[in-house]
């Protein structure tokens, strides 16, 4: 059972949690070390080109598809706090099946992005230490990661927020500095494209199909909410989760909007690389070589909290799934650690083998894989609303908010078979999905014979 004094993962699947100690505040505060990271930093970028200046449409519409999604998780939490989160929620809503292969599905993505995370920091890193092999630096960016999970849910907490405020002031630097630069026109620079932001003509210039593509990236750039939904257990008064999580999506949303349009003030969207942050792009422009510096010890600081955090959800799933026996028992065996050292094991072996097969898989394919993964984390997103409808007794305004949230993540998906990299990484997603949905299929007809 969940001890609160030791604040650990040590936390029994499909029972009621006893009361934690977090403030609902602090909550907000780690949705925020859990959701910035290169999806924003790095993939927004993408979204730019796709979308042009438009794609402040794009960012727009994922943050109401995300804070539909969170706010059905919040409100099952709260009403039934278990350490399965989303994955128990599939379960009592839909059967055994869907618990184990949402649980799966989940840990098979989350697996797959951590090995491009990895790789990413480590060509972050080369900016400032070229002499040093990716590989190494991959696998010393996963260590620390693991060193962080072995503190246990404080540990992981405290890291998190910390994330949370660097990743914050990090934005709040580049807004401040773009402000300054626009004023100022430093350099007699006033190539500034700020007027086409309130020009219809200027824009839309990549259309309706342009915000469609970007919407993929937007989205990205929004995940890790379902961490938040681990963690409600631990709150202090559960029943705060859904104002964290209004607060910090609506924080998010402005400042990743405001940011984003000085990007777009600052330098033409024809300029943003998709290799590259949009804010390093758009700060050399300007030759401030110390603030592009200071980016890319964020974009470091952002893509280990990310992974962090997605180690985190993948231990606590993956011993919520040994619980309910839909992996091997011994998994959710407790020790004397902070964490179920069969599940950790487990997780760091995953963890260095997708580090292997990132750099062993010719480039192409692996991210055909990694789109493939960010496509399940939002397939995940599906079946929380659907468990929400099923498990709540919900209102015509519930309803009607849920509808729309399904309706804003399909379309999404949609958007996919638009791009020829998307597009394999789609059917990928769906061969992933089938191989999941039939071993969750066999493994429930095996249960149920020996019952």
């Amino acid at each position: 059972m969940y001890d609160p004094s030791s604040r650990s993962f040590k936390v029994g699947c499909g029972r009621r949690m006893n009361k934690g100690q977090m403030k609902w505040w602090q909550l907000s505060l780690l949705g925020i070390g859990c959701t910035i990271g290169t999806g924003f930093f790095l993939g927004s970028s993408i979204a730019i080109q796709s979308g042009g200046n438009a794609v402040l449409i794009a960012f727009l519409l994922a943050a109401i598809g995300t804070y539909i999604v969170y706010d059905a998780l919040a409100k099952l939490s709260v009403n039934d706090p278990d350490k399965g989160s989303f994955r128990s929620y599939a379960k009592k809503a839909f059967g055994r099946w869907a618990g184990f292969s949402n649980g799966w599905i989940y840990c098979l993505s989350e697996v797959l992005i951590m090995g491009s995370q990895l790789i990413a920091l480590g060509i972050f890193t080369q900016f400032w230490f070229p002499e040093l092999p990716l590989w190494m630096l991959a696998a010393i960016y996963g260590g620390l990661g693991l060193l962080v999970l072995l503190a246990g849910m404080q540990g992981f907490e405290k890291i998190e927020n910390g994330f949370g405020i660097v990743k914050l002031a990090a934005i709040l630097i580049f807004i401040f500095v773009s402000i300054i630069l626009l004023i100022r026109g430093l350099n007699g620079n006033s190539s500034g494209t700020m007027p086409y932001l309130m020009d219809g003509q200027h824009f839309f210039t990549q259309g309706i199909t342009g915000i469609w593509q970007a919407l993929l990236y937007a989205v990205y750039a929004f995940g890790g909410i379902e961490v938040m939904g681990l963690v409600v257990i631990d709150l202090k008064d559960p029943r705060t989760a859904p104002k964290a999580g209004k607060v910090m999506l609506i924080l998010l949303t402005v400042i990743y909007l405001i940011s984003i349009a000085l990007v777009l003030a600052l330098v033409p969207w024809t300029m943003v690389n998709p290799d590259e942050s949009p804010f390093i792009t758009a700060l050399e422009l300007y030759q401030l070589p110390l603030i592009i510096d200071l980016f890319t010890g964020i974009l470091i600081v952002a893509g280990f909290s990310t992974m962090v955090a997605a180690l985190y959800a993948v231990i606590t799933l993956v011993t919520s799934l040994a619980e309910d026996k839909d992996a091997p028992a011994i998994l959710a065996k407790q020790g004397k650690f902070k964490v179920p050292m069969p599940a950790f094991l487990f997780t760091a072996a995953v963890l260095f083998f997708s580090i292997i097969i990132a750099l062993l898989l010719p480039e192409k394919i692996f991210e055909y894989m990694t789109t493939a993964a960010g496509l399940m984390l939002i397939y995940n997103w599906l079946f929380i609303l659907a468990a929400f409808t099923k498990l709540e007794n919900t209102s015509s305004w519930e309803k009607g908010k849920v509808l729309l949230g399904a309706l804003l993540i399909v379309i999404t998906v949609a958007g996919t078979t638009m791009q020829q990299t998307s597009r394999l990484g789609f059917y990928v997603s769906l061969l992933f999905l089938a191989i999941i949905g039939t071993v969750a299929k066999v493994n429930d007809k095996r249960n149920r014979s020996t019952i």
